[in-house]
């Protein structure tokens, strides 16, 4: 993991410490990046519940309650789909928040619509989801990992927009 990916890390886990808050993810493309670079951190399993590696579309409308409309009509690689499985792994794992990614990794795989390099990031609350999309192909392995980066920030950005403990008791 490269050091911007600690420094974040580092930083989300302070965050969920302090709120006392648990995450879980649920994760397809990135087959647990996610997952990794949360448990990256020591002590992490005061906050971070589990993942669920939903690669296909039995597993994600199973365990996370994505709905099949709407992986039939949009795929697995749309908005929707993302923020369902933020919503059903906060549900399923019982956590306060959660990060999901759903995409085209490569090399193949890609259409028209969604080319190679199309990834789908959200996380959030059952109740409140911010989604990110990122289209960039650099091959597999760093659309991953730009994926997980992007994914990381996005959630340490959702959690300092949060109610912070002290600013609850003011």
């Amino acid at each position: 993991m490269d050091f911007e990916s600690k420094v974040i890390s580092r930083e989300v886990s302070q965050l969920l410490w302090e709120m006392d808050k648990t995450v879980s993810t649920a994760e397809s493309c990135t087959g647990g990046r996610i997952a990794e670079a949360i448990i990256s951190v020591p002590g992490a399993s005061k906050y971070f519940k589990g993942g669920i590696i939903s690669y296909v579309d039995e597993v994600k409308m199973s365990l996370l309650g994505v709905d099949a409309n709407v992986l039939e009509e949009k795929t697995a690689v749309c908005e929707e789909v993302a923020m369902q499985m933020v919503k059903g792994a906060c549900q399923t794992l019982n956590t306060n928040y959660a990060i999901s990614a759903t995409g085209i990794a490569g090399p193949g795989g890609g259409t028209k619509d969604n080319p190679v390099g199309t990834i789908w990031l959200a996380c959030g609350t059952k109740d409140r989801q911010v989604t990110q999309l990122v289209k960039e192909d650099h091959g597999r392995d760093i659309n991953l990992a730009i994926a997980t980066n992007k994914a990381m920030q996005m959630f340490l950005d959702f959690l300092k927009s949060e109610p912070q403990p002290a600013e609850l008791e003011g």
